[in-house]
């Protein structure tokens, strides 16, 4: 790997170069539903009126996914962005990993399948709970169950995290019943080798309220689901279906993102606790909701909660989810090999870089976009900066931090320090999580405010913004027929809310006012993906991009 060679051609800047990541914002498909459309974005629309723009595609293959089908979203779209070429994600790797038999005839599988053949103990399934195939897919964890009871697993217990953001946000039971009527056939079939087979739900609850936070946004999160997975101490049902109707009739208009936790009993006793002897499979692919619970499970000291009693288990997760540190100590496949990125290439060419974001999309802008890889390439030429987000659900402050953010970089952009920096603006995609329409538009009108303060500042500096998205989501807020684009309506004929993330394509918008004729300005090249923003950096920082990433947007003049 050698430095970024310079481009002769380029007249350089005064002022550094701006990427602005607006997070889940994306160019709609539907007129109704698209609340980034639908709300007063005079600063935006004006720099896409007024300056070279183009669509860039931010999911399926575009980003690594399987296929087209498959939404894109953060961890995928800054790894595309941060490393300019596309490598197979964790969906796609799984999946391969599955059907060539080479998960199951790994170290990993053989070491928690024999642990509890020796022991007698239970293997535990704990992940996301759907097919959104955003962090886990309900596919890989039913080829799992299967192969544990080929190979001779006697008892399994799986803890079901509700989604409600990647599927529809009151989809559980479409998820829950075929999953129930699934573990009986797994019960009631097979060989005589396979007889006593128990495959059950032991517990659960939503995604954003127990066991799958990140960042150490809120480990009061990750504790609920301890206590509820470990020592089944949540209020009790007697089927994941009896839970997921109770809480909705207790609590009016409740998605599945924020179902209370929950544990399965026979006769008053919980049926799946963690003990010692047991193994643990955490079935999420995806890393940055993965990170926490894993700490709970291996690390020896650990203050972020009280566990009581820790089991001792052989613990795995789907995949590596961090690189640097190699956490967990054991996983099921191999994560994407991701190198040469731009974080890496700046650093060795002596480019000053800030990085900055508040909690929620910190790591994306730091540990995706630089490969999966914690840490800083050159302590001397990065900053990283964190603004802490509050904690509290986003749709009652869909502002988020976005003038907080606003606010360090209106410093750091006069001050000289930096050629190169990389912010992201969370609002579209957490509070678009949220399904509240009015919040989205809130939070979208409040962003757009801080793109025309940025704007000033870098027409000040003499610098350049590039502004893009790393996947779609505030631009669909409502759920569609797919055959007639109808909105779909509940009974009272309000809209469905939408709150995963939808396959449209996202902005990329080139604001340059101190624009010297080193590039086309007429025109962008058309029909590339968010990997492209990489060699499209390079390129306005004024070196000559790696032979190998994706092409840029920019038509760079020759003379």
């Amino acid at each position: 790997m050698q430095a970024l060679a310079k481009n002769p051609a380029w007249k350089g800047r005064k002022g550094p170069l701006l990427l602005v990541i607006m997070d889940g914002v994306g160019y709609g498909k539907y007129k109704e539903g698209d609340a980034v459309a639908g709300s007063k974005m005079d600063h935006l629309n004006a720099l896409t009126a007024k300056n070279p723009h183009t669509r860039l595609k931010a999911h399926g293959k575009a980003v690594g996914l399987p296929s087209d089908d498959d939404m894109g979203n953060s961890e995928v779209g800054h790894n595309a962005m941060g490393c300019g070429r596309v490598f197979s994600q964790g969906a796609k790797l799984v999946s391969q990993s599955i059907e060539t038999g080479a998960m199951f005839t790994g170290k990993a599988w053989r070491e928690i399948t024999g642990n509890v053949k020796t022991s007698g103990g239970s293997l535990h399934f704990i992940g996301l709970f759907s097919d959104g195939n955003v962090h886990s897919h309900l596919d890989h964890l039913k080829a799992m169950i299967i192969q544990a009871k080929k190979d001779g697993v006697k008892k399994v217990r799986i803890h079901t995290l509700f989604d409600g953001r990647d599927v529809g946000e009151t989809s559980a039971l479409e998820y829950i019943d075929p999953f129930e009527a699934f573990l009986r056939e797994q019960r009631d079939a097979g060989s005589a080798a396979s007889a006593g087979f128990d495959a059950r739900i032991a517990s659960g609850g939503g995604r954003m309220w127990i066991t799958m936070d990140r960042y150490g946004a809120d480990w009061e999160m990750v504790h609920r689901g301890w206590d509820t997975h470990v020592h089944g101490k949540a209020r009790q049902f007697t089927s994941a279906r009896e839970a997921v109707e109770t809480y909705r009739k207790e609590i009016p208009g409740i998605i599945d993102q924020d179902l209370k936790e929950f544990v399965i009993v026979d006769d008053g006793k919980p049926i799946g606790t963690i003990q010692d002897g047991d193994s643990v499979v955490y079935f999420n692919f995806r890393g940055d909701r993965a990170l926490e619970i894993t700490a709970a499970f291996e690390e020896a000291a650990f203050d972020k909660f009280d566990r009581g009693r820790r089991p001792t288990v052989c613990y795995a997760g789907m995949m590596e989810y961090d690189g640097d540190t190699h956490v967990p100590k054991r996983y099921l496949v191999n994560p994407p090999s991701i190198d040469n990125t731009v974080g890496e290439y700046l650093a060795l060419t002596g480019v000053r870089t800030l990085a900055i974001s508040e909690t929620q999309k910190y790591g994306h802008v730091t540990y995706f976009f630089n490969g999966n890889k914690l840490g800083k390439f050159d302590d001397k030429l990065e900053d990283y900066r964190e603004i802490k987000s509050d904690v509290l659900p986003f749709e009652q402050r869909p502002w988020m931090k976005c003038a907080d953010i606003t606010d360090e970089i209106l410093t750091a952009i006069p001050s000289g320090k930096y050629d190169f920096i990389r912010l992201n603006f969370p609002n579209g995609d957490m509070v678009g999580h949220t399904g509240v329409y009015q919040a989205v538009v809130c939070s979208m009108e409040a962003m757009d405010l801080q793109l025309g303060r940025l704007a000033k500042a870098v027409a000040e500096a003499g610098g350049i913004m590039l502004i893009t998205a790393d996947h779609g989501n505030s631009d669909d807020m409502f759920e569609h027929d797919k055959k007639t684009g109808a909105v779909s309506r509940k009974a009272d004929g309000t809209p469905k809310s939408k709150t995963s993330h939808s396959l449209n394509p996202v902005p990329c918008i080139v604001y340059d006012p101190a624009y010297q004729n080193e590039y086309d300005q007429s025109a962008l090249n058309e029909g590339l993906g968010i990997s492209s923003i990489a060699a499209t950096c390079i390129e306005l920082l004024g070196y000559i991009p790696p032979a190998d990433y994706d092409k840029s947007v920019l038509k760079l003049k020759t003379s």
